[in-house]
């Protein structure tokens, strides 16, 4: 027996070393390439940007992989006990591999052998970590030895926090969310400190197989895998069980976050922002670096913007008549379904799309489009109204150019019909809108650091994403006068320097140009003062001819209207073409005394990691991080901008265009309490209207154009269609702002002139101004006129030239 039992145990232990043999060198093969853990040490997941406001408010996020990445600090308990509960309830216990759950698993797999059940797992957090971070996901025995055995290696290389940390921030949760941050803000748009316990339990469900649990498609699956991880959490003592009761019996609650831009009318704004970082870091810093961008965007300023262009763009449109319906529907007897196939522009949120469903003399009646859930589900309520005749008068005209006219809403509607309307003020009934067909844009900055305040591209980004503020090269028109009167300025003219505004002829390369005065006519002989107010084209051709368009390009090039200018003279009536970002960045320059700025919409951009990559303030502040006081002086924001015009003719501009809002072609348009100067802008058979204006801190300007330029119509000029823009959002803007002045730089006399002869006046003498010059400067003593041939006294002039005496006496012209 003895012998037999020695012979049983010889070939027992032969096997079990043969055996051991064979399984030592399967290990052996496997191991022999298996990846180093040791990159989890760097661990750095793509992690989604986040745009922000000025005011701290999430303007947009960027991600392939929508994740925020939390330490573990971070990450409330009830969160790391869904998961534990979900997925791995003895994870501070096992060693990597849980031999228990392993048996189990076994077990219960055996059980469902021809039941047709999927096979259970038994993987922990460990070995999820391994897999997903160092190993592929397929399902063979290799892999899995290998996910031991590197779960096995990581437990002893970190903590139990830093691998439950790695895992929350690596898994995906479906709607390409991926870490429990980003899983929280894309289901219920909240941070995960705010989640309920069936809001967690319910993420912690997810990532067995977020498809399988979809909130919407397969809604009672996801209820019952959620109520199973309520469940396990009661179970292992982490959730009361009256709290785990009542959690059971809520909805699933999931409200998608949208995605874009989150700040109402930043659409524009943010988009800018995104090509900027893509040009300045590449597609993968902004998609999947982490940035943390603060932008200098107002969203109270941003609003304004919106609605004061808007409102322009609307009333221009309007007038001139009905486009006609969106769409026509067959009006089946459930009208509602047909309609909430139709896309409505989602950034005017006013508006709603409608149906004309009846139509008398008295009005229309509309059914409203039926409401969406974030599903995209069509929630089953009929919503109608009616629009009255009064409000949609304005739709008689048709604005297909056919000059037909309606009587009554019969003749402007039909059933079926689609259509915009807005709520009246009352809210009893609906007014008919319309997207236009003319656009724009518009800047506000802040003339003393070039921060881009606001930014409107258009009417609606949902209607057309081009920006028309930075993308639109468009000509500026009479709005580049300013420019070449500050090039005089600074070069030997006076505001009460005199020239003659009278027909002239340019001969170059065989051809006659013969430039004209908006309206036609001429003045005669007049300061630069007046030329400007009333933006006369035949001055400027004469005063850039006088200096030289190679000085007026110079200056047009420090300013950064254009980047390389043609010196011609046409150029010098805003010819060229540029954007609104540019003019309004070169009349921000007019405005701080003529320091260069450059314009951003970014403040300053961290890594991931909070290190500060880009800031936009240059200047410097050597003192004002002393440590102690010792009777130092104080410190001093040393401002390093170029000084690009000089101050004195900085103001003597300012001073000019303030009397372009008093006097000249914007008088009777801006009507704000306080220092304001600006200048109107229309071009060549009016197809664009300008205008760009200015306090001592806060520089606005914006055009009106169609995209292909044509002209806008007789009489729509920049003082018309583009000046009240200025002045609805400037009354606006400027409520609870500071009241400043422009500053008179020290050595400038102040000295009563003459407006029409630019020569001194005398106390009491009519049509007297008071006018600034530079030391060294004054009003002529003699009466000269640029682009005259003689010279004499002012008596002589008007004796021998009827212009001249046109223009002292009150002579006509037109405005521009």
């Amino acid at each position: 027996m003895i012998r037999l039992i020695g012979y049983f145990f010889g070939i027992g232990a032969v096997f079990f070393l043969g055996v051991a043999a064979v399984v030592a060198l399967y290990l052996g093969n496997v191991t022999k390439d298996l990846p180093d853990y040791e990159v989890l040490n760097s661990y750095a997941p793509p992690v989604t940007t986040r745009v922000h406001a000025g005011d701290g408010s999430l303007m947009a996020e960027y991600a392939r992989e929508r994740r925020l990445y939390l330490p573990i600090q971070a990450i409330p308990d009830r969160v790391k006990a869904a998961f534990l509960s979900a997925e791995d309830k003895n994870f501070y216990k096992h060693p990597g591999v849980d031999v228990s759950g392993l048996f189990r698993a076994i077990v219960t797999n055996v059980q469902n052998m021809g039941s047709g059940r999927r096979p259970v797992g038994a993987s922990t957090i460990t070995q999820q970590v391994a897999k997903n971070f160092l190993l592929s996901s397929d399902q063979t025995i290799d892999r899995k030895v290998k996910e031991a055995i590197l779960s096995f290696r990581i437990e002893q290389a970190y903590s139990k926090d830093r691998i439950l940390e790695l895992y929350l921030n690596e898994i995906f949760f479906g709607l390409n969310s991926y870490g429990i941050a980003g899983a929280a803000l894309t289901y219920f748009d909240k941070s995960v400190t705010e989640l309920s316990i069936a809001e967690t339990a319910y993420l912690a469900a997810l990532p067995k197989g977020p498809s399988n649990y979809h909130p919407f498609r397969k809604a009672e699956a996801a209820i019952e895998r959620r109520n199973w991880v309520i469940d396990r959490m009661v179970e292992n003592g982490y959730v009361a069980k009256s709290d785990g009761d009542e959690a059971k019996k809520q909805p699933l609650g999931v409200t998608p976050r949208n995605r874009g831009s989150y700040l109402f009318a930043s659409e524009f704004f943010a988009e800018d922002v995104r090509r900027q970082i893509i040009e300045k870091y590449g597609d993968n810093a902004l998609y999947e670096g982490g940035l943390s961008v603060r932008t200098s965007l107002d969203p109270r300023l941003q609003v304004i913007a919106r609605k004061s262009l808007q409102k322009g763009l609307l009333s221009y449109d309007e007038r001139r008549g009905f486009h006609g319906p969106i769409k026509h529907i067959e009006m089946g007897s459930d009208w509602g379904v047909e309609l909430s196939k139709i896309d409505a522009l989602n950034d005017v949120p006013e508006w709603k799309l409608a149906v004309v469903t009846g139509v008398d003399d008295a009005g229309a009646d509309i059914g409203l489009q039926p409401r969406k859930e974030a599903s995209g589900k069509v929630v089953e309520e009929r919503v109608t109204g009616r629009i009255q005749a009064d409000d949609l008068k304005w739709a008689y005209r048709s604005a297909k150019g056919d000059r037909k006219t309606a009587k009554s809403p019969q003749g402007v509607f039909e059933i079926g019909d689609v259509v915009y309307v807005e709520p009246t003020e009352n809210g009893d009934s609906y007014r008919l809108r319309q997207p236009p067909k003319v656009q724009g844009g518009m800047v506000v900055m802040d003339p003393h650091t070039g921060r881009v305040l606001a930014m409107v591209g258009g009417f609606s980004y949902g209607q057309s994403e081009f920006n028309r503020a930075t993308q639109a090269m468009r000509q500026p028109g009479s709005s580049f006068k300013p420019f070449v009167y500050a090039a005089a300025l600074d070069n030997g003219y006076t505001p009460a320097s005199v020239i003659m505004d009278a027909p002239i002829e340019i001969v170059a390369g065989g051809e006659v140009w013969r430039p004209q005065n908006y309206g036609g006519g001429s003045a005669g002989p007049s300061t630069l003062r007046l030329g400007i107010e009333k933006s006369r084209n035949l001055m400027t051709v004469r005063l850039a001819n006088d200096m030289g368009m190679n000085l007026v390009a110079e200056y047009a090039e420090r300013f950064g209207i254009y980047d390389k200018m043609l010196p011609v003279l046409a150029m010098s009536l805003g010819s060229g073409e540029t954007t609104v970002l540019r003019m309004v960045s070169a009349y921000s320059v007019l405005a701080n005394g003529g320091k260069q700025i450059k314009p951003s919409l970014i403040d300053r951009i961290q890594d991931r990691y909070g290190k500060t990559i880009f800031r936009h303030e240059e200047r410097t502040c050597d003192n004002c991080n002393a440590n102690d006081w010792e009777n130092q002086e104080e410190p001093v924001l040393v401002d390093n901008r170029e000084q690009v015009l000089d101050p004195m003719t900085a103001y003597q501009i300012t001073s000019m265009m303030e009397g372009v809002i008093s006097r000249g072609t914007a008088a009777g348009k801006i009507k704000v309490d306080r220092e304001i100067a600006g200048k109107t802008g229309t071009t060549n058979d009016e197809k664009d209207a300008w205008f760009v204006g200015y306090t001592p801190d806060l520089v606005a300007g914006l055009y009106i154009g169609f995209d292909n330029p044509a002209p806008l119509g007789r009489g729509a000029t920049g003082g018309s269609l583009s000046a009240p823009i200025f002045n609805e959002f400037m009354q606006s803007a400027l409520e609870g702002m500071p009241v400043t002045k422009f500053l008179i730089p020290e050595g400038m006399s102040i000295i009563p002139v003459n407006r029409k002869t630019g020569m001194q006046a005398n106390a009491g003498d009519p049509d007297t101004i008071m006018e600034a010059f530079k030391p060294g400067t004054g009003p002529a003593d003699v009466f000269s006129v640029i682009g005259g041939e003689e010279y004499a006294t002012p008596e002589e002039i008007l004796r021998s030239s009827p212009q001249a005496n046109q223009a002292v006496t009150g002579g006509t012209g037109g405005l521009f």
